[in-house]
């Protein structure tokens, strides 16, 4: 990654260096002490504090994607570190005063933009939550997740003569040889067992700080404070609960269908773990690109983007010409995937981790959307730019279906065929692990004194609920253990449900692109440059879809999904016999 140039600042001096409170300080103080005398001197004052917020947000964020990518170099460690330790603590509470003082404004009532009611409800739940003495909590909480960080960087798997992360094993789960499968997940589970005590002292430590922090703030536990924290004004907790019992009912039986044909073609009496990932056929894994040619792997990725769009073509080459792409897995490096935004510059950057699988195919069009959807904003007020989750989440997996279409950019016809059915089936599968993730974490924190097998037991009683009916003979350890690879779960209390919602959206807006492709992405398109600027239910509708995820709207889409599986098939079934 490279630091981009500056944009010309009217407030912040240009050469200010954000590691140093004795230069960020003033700039505080001179906001907080400013005179706002009329609507235009609000405006202004407004503007001065989005653009001091963009440069130490961009500062903190360079910091984060530098320690992910290395999170073994102690000297990158330390830069994020200061400045979580030193700078964060003594910004939070003059921003938490400048946020009072813009409520206070007897001007306020004079921006008659809409989007400035959605300011007022953040700022105002900022304001309501907002505790000093929680302050150092959360920078313990931050440097907690960091050793996750460090813990999961440092998992190495030896099989067959050479050394691999967890990421780059997950291929030998696709290959047809039985026993390959069967190896390589030992190996990666043994792997991860090791760290199990280590990983749950670091989540009891998570849950204490965690309620602390709410108890402080005056909640009686911190899904309470979380979701005010979140900024969910638009459902609660009991509509996730619906949502998880609609899973139940409608999408864990096609499941349970899915996993009966699978074993049935597999030629197996009961699948086991490692027969989820393979080829039904058993036919080798799907190979989109060398995973030792990233380059190659982006190029393809833009074809498709540009497919869609000339314009969207054009925006996602600019990652790569601005080398805001890190995506190779490699010893030393944070699991996982992300796409961040770089506020100052106004530059998305994406993470990820490519073993040269079809899910990294689909990480990168997932991310892919999120990129775009920072780059359609066209909000100049950082608060403003970026929604929540549960649609930040449609922008990422609309694209990943929208592309659905141009996957031949990867595969033979016959190949992207299959490709399209694995990741329908996948948007199945996913959708229980989502409401097992959802509910276990409600639990999690509505029980803070509960101990660890108390912890265990209920995961797997949410397991058999909502997971796959496999196997687990001789492997109960696994099992049991099987929720810390979740890393939402250390990383982002509560990030997980917006999944559901947003997977809802997102195939909304695809059935809605099977009828026209063109108003289905100008829509979309639409609702991504709006931003923050508007409440959920009405991006919602920008995009032309409903926000609701309840058994209303579930029940029909699967329906949909199951439809479309079985012409996919039919499709793949002819592609076979053409040639």
């Amino acid at each position: 990654m490279t630091i981009a140039t500056s944009p010309k600042r009217n407030f912040v001096p240009q050469q200010l260096d954000a590691s140093d409170w004795a230069q960020l300080e003033p700039l505080h103080r001179a906001l907080l002490d400013r005179e706002i005398d009329s609507v235009q001197a609000l405006e202004k004052w407004l503007a001065d504090f989005s653009e001091l917020m963009c440069v130490m947000f961009e500062y903190r964020m360079r910091r984060e994607i530098e320690l992910s990518c290395h999170v073994d170099n102690k000297e990158l460690e330390r830069r994020f570190f200061q400045f979580v330790e030193e700078i964060e603590p003594k910004s939070r509470p003059l921003t938490f005063e400048m946020f009072k003082k813009y409520l206070a404004s007897p001007f306020r009532s004079q921006l008659t933009d809409k989007k400035f009611r959605i300011l007022d409800r953040i700022w105002q739940a900022e304001v309501d939550i907002f505790r000093e003495e929680n302050i150092p909590l959360q920078t313990e909480e931050t440097k907690l997740v960091n050793e996750f960080d460090k813990l999961n960087g440092a998992m190495i798997i030896h099989f067959r003569g050479k050394d691999y992360t967890p990421q780059q094993m997950a291929k030998f789960l696709e290959e047809p040889d039985r026993a390959t499968r069967q190896e390589s997940w030992q190996l990666t589970n043994q792997r991860r067992l090791q760290d199990r005590e280590a990983l749950d002292s670091i989540f009891d430590s998570l849950l204490s700080l965690r309620q602390k922090i709410a108890t402080n703030a005056g909640f009686a536990d911190f899904r309470a404070y979380k979701w005010i924290d979140k900024k969910r004004f638009d459902y609660t907790p009991e509509d996730c609960a619906r949502f998880a019992e609609s899973v139940a009912r409608h999408v864990v039986p096609l499941v349970d269908e899915l996993d009966r044909k699978r074993a049935k073609d597999l030629g197996l009496d009961r699948l086991r773990p490692w027969d989820l990932s393979v080829d039904p056929k058993n036919r080798p894994a799907l190979k989109p690109f060398d995973a030792a040619n990233t380059d190659d792997f982006i190029t393809r990725t833009k074809q498709i983007f540009a497919r869609l769009s000339p314009q969207l073509g054009a925006q996602f080459e600019s990652l790569r010409t601005n080398h805001n792409l890190d995506l190779d897995s490699r010893k030393g490096k944070r699991p996982g995937g992300y796409q961040a935004n770089l506020d100052e510059v106004r530059q998305p950057f994406i993470f990820m981790n490519a073993a040269g699988l079809h899910r990294d195919v689909e990480t990168l069009l997932h991310e892919g959307g999120h990129a775009f959807h920072s780059m359609h904003v066209t909000e100049a007020n950082v608060f403003l730019r970026q929604p929540t989750e549960e649609f930040c989440e449609v922008a990422s997996m609309a694209m990943e279906l929208f592309a659905e279409e141009h996957l031949d950019v990867f595969y033979s016809p016959a190949d992207a065929a299959r490709a399209k059915r694995k990741h329908l089936e996948g948007i199945i599968r996913i959708l229980p692990w989502i409401a097992a993730i959802d509910q276990f974490q409600g639990w999690l924190y509505t029980h803070p004194r509960h101990t660890r097998d108390q912890r265990t037991q209920q995961w797997l009683d949410l397991d058999r609920q909502f997971g796959s009916k496999v196997d687990w003979s001789g492997y109960e350890d696994v099992r049991r253990a099987y929720w810390q690879r979740q890393l939402h779960l250390y990383h982002v209390p509560f990030y997980y449900i917006e999944y559901g919602i947003a997977q809802l959206g997102a195939l909304q807006l695809w059935m809605k692109s099977k009828e026209d492709p063109r108003a289905a992405l100008s829509n979309y398109r639409a609702a991504l440059k709006l931003g923050g600027t508007r409440s959920i239910p009405d991006l919602f509708s920008a995009a032309g879809i409903q926000f609701d995820f309840s058994e209303k709207t579930l029940r029909p889409l699967m329906a949909a999904v199951s439809d479309e599986l079985e012409q996919t098939e039919d499709e793949r079934s002819r592609i076979k016999d053409e040639l």
